[in-house]
């Protein structure tokens, strides 16, 4: 079996070690299932049980060079180029992202959401409350971080606000993802941080909706609340193997999605979102009018 025609290298070396992991537990996946193995066997292989391989099928776990040669010859792939190619990804899949610095301040479902950042081609968010994290300013993040008191910032804070700046360099890299965000119209009037904040909160915006990866549209005050009840993102990959993904957070953790049918009903909402919206140029009209009314 070529391994190159279920994986493109180039795409996965390029996707971070997140997406990384899921493409190659999708290959692993077919590997196991095209010689017939069930994941039981496939665990007792690798000296594991069926809930670690399907761990590592879907890309939850980092992998272990030993236990992937092991199942490489579990599932009949002998031949050493395609063995080594595969081994190789193994590596890459392992290496730390540029926020295992941050790793003390993120809990493990955050870091995920992260690395899929760095690897999608296009991420649709709705913002009920806040200017969307990947927009927000350094000082609109620092009160937000700081929960409104951004003077009695610590260094955790900081080291915080960093992270939220340092993920914004997805917008502006090579392979950058189109953004397209919806926000509710209070999020203009909500004065975080403080008026002064705010307005230049309203100036980064309209900077940002320049960038031809970024689309921004505004639901007015009339159609708020309607097409969905809280805020969320839809992630989406342009490798084959990578699902949509929606993620939800909440106050204990984050949730994510990856059925078809929960696939489907969010990405009606985020169809509803964008024709209840505001135009994109009708949106930047009206970040310029609020600004000038502060």
């Amino acid at each position: 079996m070529n391994l190159r025609k279920g994986i493109d290298v180039a795409e996965v070396q390029g996707g971070g070690p997140t997406a990384r992991r899921i493409v190659l537990g999708a290959q692993l996946r077919r590997l196991r299932e095209a010689a017939e193995i069930s994941r039981a066997d496939a665990g007792y292989s690798i000296r594991g049980s069926e809930s670690k391989i399907s761990r590592m099928e879907l890309g939850r776990v980092g992998f272990k060079e030993r236990d992937i040669a092991d199942l490489l010859t579990l599932y009949g792939v002998h031949d050493s180029t395609e063995r080594e190619q595969f081994l190789d990804l193994v590596k890459q899949a392992s290496e730390p992202g540029w926020w295992h610095r941050y790793n003390d301040l993120m809990p493990p479902w955050f870091q995920d959401l992260v690395g899929l950042e760095e690897a999608a081609s296009r991420i649709q968010s709705y913002e009920l409350q806040f200017v969307p994290g990947l927009l927000q300013t350094e000082d609109y993040a620092r009160a937000v971080v700081s929960g409104g008191r951004p003077d009695h910032a610590t260094e955790e804070t900081e080291r915080r606000v960093a992270l939220r700046m340092s993920r914004q360099k997805v917008l502006h890299g090579l392979h950058a993802p189109k953004l397209w965000a919806v926000v509710d119209e209070s999020v203009l009037h909500r004065p975080i941080g403080g008026h002064r904040v705010l307005r230049e909160q309203l100036d980064h915006l309209l900077e940002m909706t320049r960038l031809p990866n970024v689309s921004l549209q505004v639901v007015p005050w009339a159609l708020s609340g309607y097409a969905a009840e809280g805020s969320f993102s839809v992630l989406r990959f342009s490798e084959p193997e990578l699902p949509d993904l929606v993620y939800l957070e909440h106050l204990g953790g984050a949730a994510y999605l990856d059925r078809a049918e929960e696939i489907e009903r969010y990405s009606r909402v985020i169809d509803r979102l964008t024709v209840d919206a505001e135009t994109p140029a009708r949106t930047r009209e009206l970040l310029a009018k609020r600004r000038a009314e502060l």
